[in-house]
């Protein structure tokens, strides 16, 4: 059986500020140790995961388009994204990815898919479950095959699902929405589990869906129209709609690392980065992306994370409850990836923006210029090219390069190229860009 896969990679990372932005959601942290001791993130590890348990898998990622330079960033260019124009939650983003699959891949509508979040902590057991879930779907006993996690403690973040026996597939008697403490025992108490957010069905099935709740033709008209559709869950659109439900009870591990707290239970080490804490702390974790040291002494049940977004401390109890504070922050972002490196805003000032800037062997920016403002690049390790109107040059460590304002510019890097970008003008705006087409060198 051909094994499909919908991998939904979505959300702003409020909860995990100030590693996480808009653009830099949770799935993007390099907090986990690689089998030959590198870091990678989230969704590098589950697609790993994916890849090993079917190398011949058809894996969509279904995002917004503000995350596609950072997924290829992480996972290459090779891969294939649905990008929603604009965030409209789970269910018309499941809707698009659908309907691409049939209309763009020319995926069969009769075959099933298997949907499932990027960001979850798992091990090989969940993958093998998904493999089960798609062959429980293939059986058509039900339109929908939930998998249901077999709870491990009341928990008010999660919704539940209430199955009808204690089998390991069961008919779904009902949902239940997130509840309070003690309304979770009761639940738990009944047999109830927690709803992950997976889902199998077959193609066909969902497209009917969307073309119930949604007017459209194809995917391109999906697409085009797309702005102004509802923004509805799955959970709400569909299954809970649903009669024809089943679901696959799972009891093998499963941690969502939505909060601080979470998160730092699934880390193999106590400290990321340039810190350290005396003997007499207790449950702490620091991660510092500066290149300034942390110190922590005397401290129990704490997280410290420090990025050019601003600083965290706090309890992990109360790291829960970081988003209404951290949506009264503003600014602008200090670090993002792309799919051809990254960069590190250094400084803010009125009428300039220091930016260091890496890019990827191989790599190179697109070719634009901007109409408010000049640039400077110091090269500062690495070999690479600039093209800067049509003209292109060698550059490595030292050289200094200018643009005006208007100039169309890019660079190449042969090697991995770092620079200091710095901008001047007194309308400095991620807005100001124009993108050209990239002319050959004379």
């Amino acid at each position: 059986m051909a094994f499909n896969l919908i991998l939904l990679s979505g959300g702003s990372g409020k909860r995990l500020w100030p590693l996480s932005n808009d653009v830099r959601s949770k799935q993007f942290l390099k907090l986990f140790q690689a089998a030959d001791g590198s870091r990678e993130s989230m969704i590098q590890r589950i697609y790993r995961e994916a890849r090993a348990l079917s190398a011949d898998a058809n894996i969509t990622i279904a995002t917004s388009k503000t995350q596609v330079s950072a997924l290829r960033n992480h996972l290459g260019e090779d891969i294939s994204l649905s990008v929603e124009p604009c965030r409209r939650d789970t269910f018309p983003a499941i809707a698009l990815a659908a309907a691409r699959l049939t209309d763009v891949e020319h995926v069969s509508p009769s075959v099933v898919v298997v949907v499932f979040p990027v960001d979850p902590y798992v091990e090989s057991d969940y993958f093998l479950a998904l493999q089960k879930l798609a062959e429980q779907a293939e059986k058509d006993e039900a339109a929908i095959v939930l998998l249901g996690i077999e709870p491990t403690y009341p928990s008010e973040k999660y919704g539940y699902i209430l199955p009808e026996t204690q089998d390991a597939v069961s008919a779904v008697k009902s949902f239940k929405e997130k509840p309070d403490l003690e309304t979770a025992k009761q639940y738990i108490a009944e047999g109830a589990l927690w709803n992950g957010g997976v889902f199998a069905f077959r193609l066909q099935y969902i497209l009917d869906r969307a073309h119930a709740l949604m007017e459209f033709t194809d995917y391109h008209d999906l697409f085009a129209k797309y702005e102004t559709l509802e923004k509805i869950s799955f959970d709400y659109a569909v299954v809970e709609n649903e009669k024809r439900l089943q679901v696959l009870r799972f009891a093998g591990s499963w941690k969502d690392l939505g909060t601080w707290n979470t998160l730092t239970e699934a880390m193999e080490e106590p400290v990321i980065g340039n810190a350290m804490m005396n003997e007499s702390c207790k449950g702490v974790h620091i991660i510092n992306e500066m290149d300034v040291p942390v110190l922590a002494m005397g401290l129990t049940d704490v997280v410290i994370s420090a990025s050019p977004e601003g600083v965290l401390v706090s309890d992990k109890e109360q790291s829960s409850y970081i988003k209404p504070f951290v949506d009264r922050i503003e600014g602008q972002i200090m670090f993002a990836e792309k799919s051809w490196g990254s960069y590190r805003v250094i400084d803010v000032e009125n009428a300039s923006v220091t930016i260091k800037v890496t890019l990827n062997p191989g790599h190179s920016m697109n070719y634009h210029s901007h109409m408010h403002r000049d640039e400077v690049w110091v090269v500062i390790s690495g070999n690479g090219r600039t093209l800067i109107d049509g003209k292109e040059t060698p550059v490595s460590a030292g050289d200094v390069v200018t643009m005006r304002a208007g100039c169309p510019h890019t660079v190449f890097a042969d090697t991995e190229l770092k620079l200091i970008e710095v901008q001047l003008g007194t309308e400095i705006s991620v807005e100001d860009k124009m993108k050209h087409e990239m002319m050959p060198a004379p």
